[in-house]
């Protein structure tokens, strides 16, 4: 033991090496030892000197000096791929985000486009584009849009006096997609500039009747018990004459 000990110790050199925790047979001839290891940086592990004799030799080696974790180390999270840590929001400007050639949302597009056929329905059917949306694609984009806060269920949704669909600031997708999503082109709209769905909904919906007022404030109440009325104009001669020819009368 004290050969496994100085082992250790040398290696954990400067932090000191704690109390010897046990041993555990690996073999005919090696036997592994176990120290605490008070080094603050590593709670919970312990040092692990493997020590052995050869056949027929007197002399004990140290084979190998290693820190392991315990039951109550602390341990590094699990290493999880680049691609699968991204989440939406993380690509900023300059930014690229490869995408793998085996990706299943794109299938091959064609990408040899005949100068005589019509320019936007080659671009519809992806003539020109090396990739294209395939089903699965598709499907996962229709699923996250509809679930997401442009979907029917969101709390804007629910208070809506009607839906996308029915409104004029609806612009439907093309392919497929143009049967359940759109895009809102309101500028006063929370969505506008954004994919909806067709049963979404909001308050600037292009056919709701109830219009604001240009003020909301009440007509001004005028207390008349404070002050005298002074008539203007011709009122206020003709008061003047009646009260000159009551004087005179008098």
């Amino acid at each position: 033991m004290d050969l496994a000990a100085a082992a250790a110790e040398e290696t954990a050199r400067p932090t000191p090496v704690g109390e010897h925790l046990g041993i555990r047979p690996d073999g005919d001839r090696v036997v592994t030892h176990f120290f605490e290891s008070l080094d603050p940086a590593y709670n919970g592990w312990h040092w692990a000197v493997t020590v052995t004799r050869a056949s027929r030799a007197k002399v004990v080696t140290v084979s190998e000096v290693v820190l392991l974790p315990g039951d109550d180390a602390l341990l590094a999270p699990p290493w999880v791929p680049w691609l699968e840590r991204l989440r939406p929001g993380d690509l900023g400007p300059g930014d690229l985000l490869p995408t793998a050639p085996d990706d299943v949302r794109l299938i091959p597009g064609y990408t040899e486009v005949d100068d005589a056929i019509d320019r936007e329905a080659a671009w519809e059917l992806g003539l020109g584009r090396v990739r294209v949306l395939s089903r699965e694609g598709r499907d996962e984009a229709a699923v996250r849009w509809y679930e997401g806060v442009a979907g029917p269920r969101a709390p804007i949704a629910a208070s809506a006096p009607a839906q996308c669909s029915t409104c004029g600031f609806f612009v439907a997708l093309a392919g497929e997609l143009r049967q359940v999503f759109g895009v809102c082109a309101n500028e006063y709209a929370p969505d506008d500039g954004r994919v909806v769905s067709a049963d979404h909904g909001c308050g600037a919906h292009s056919e709701a009747v109830s219009i604001p007022a240009a003020s909301e404030h009440n007509p001004p109440v005028i207390d008349e018990l404070g002050y005298d009325v002074v008539p203007s104009g011709a009122a206020a001669e003709d008061a003047e004459t009646q009260d000159e020819e009551a004087l005179g009368h008098g």
